[in-house]
């Protein structure tokens, strides 16, 4: 469904997703899988512009998407996914950064497929909030030194890697990651009585943008950390993670 960026004037306008690699051209980031999800769920043309993280500042600045925040000194932060389409007018492309806002975008423009049935648009937003600043937050100590090991030598400047942890420090940490993996299995199980699902999709029995929020997670996961990391999780509450994640497979297309 994706492919490179190319700059052919005579090909047709096509939606471009912004996103960085890591040592080869392969994208990892949980914030840009959420949107890259969406895409592929709803069947959309796009191509894929990688940008490395000391050209992004320049890069978005140039192009004028909207800044995701403000440095303590008033100036602009620029940060990905950013998403442009053209198709609807070539002359005025639509820019949007920020993954909620890019994920309601493409929802109201392209109704098809709905990741956000109706009604639910106020608890997906809740919990991709949940998944974001408390779901994922054990797994920052582990994970951020393990993408900056990852990254090419002139993009770890850029990126805030921190000290990878010692041995007994990462298993202290994995535990209280399995904590939250254990805390949002049990509210997924809500979901397997009286036909309310099977327990790995938020929404019950459809794939929501709840879901692939989630599962950008397992991928950032699986791609920076497929041995020490992975291999753990997919075990976990019965096999439930590795279940989610065959769930989304079908979206996962990158090229």
């Amino acid at each position: 469904m994706s492919s490179h960026y190319s700059s052919s004037r005579s090909a047709p306008p096509m939606i471009t997703l912004f996103d960085v690699p890591r040592n080869t051209a392969h994208s990892w980031a949980p914030n840009i899988w959420r949107i890259r999800f969406i895409l592929n769920y709803k069947r959309l043309r796009y191509r894929t512009q990688w940008v490395e993280f000391q050209d992004v500042n320049a890069t978005l600045y140039k192009m004028n998407a909207p800044p995701t925040g403000q440095s303590a000194d008033g100036q602009p932060i620029y940060t990905l996914p950013v998403l442009v389409d053209p198709t609807r007018d070539p002359r005025r492309p639509t820019i949007l950064s920020n993954p909620n806002i890019i994920a309601e975008y493409l929802e109201s423009a392209y109704p098809a497929r709905p990741v956000f049935p109706e009604g639910s648009r106020a608890l997906q937003t809740l919990f991709v909030h949940y998944v974001q600043e408390v779901f994922s937050k054990p797994l920052l100590p582990i994970m951020i030194p393990m993408s900056y090991q990852q990254l090419p030598p002139a993009m770890q400047s850029h990126f805030p890697g921190g000290a990878a942890l010692s041995g007994p420090q990462k298993e202290h940490a994995w535990r209280a990651v399995k904590e939250q993996f254990d805390f949002l299995a049990a509210i997924l199980d809500k979901n397997t009585g009286d036909g309310d699902g099977d327990g790995v999709l938020a929404m019950g029995h459809e794939l929501t943008y709840a879901d692939f929020a989630l599962c950008a997670v397992l991928i950032w996961i699986e791609r920076i950390a497929p041995h020490d990391g992975w291999s753990r999780i997919r075990t976990w509450n019965s096999g439930r993670w590795h279940r989610l994640y065959e769930r989304c497979r079908d979206y996962m297309d990158e090229f």
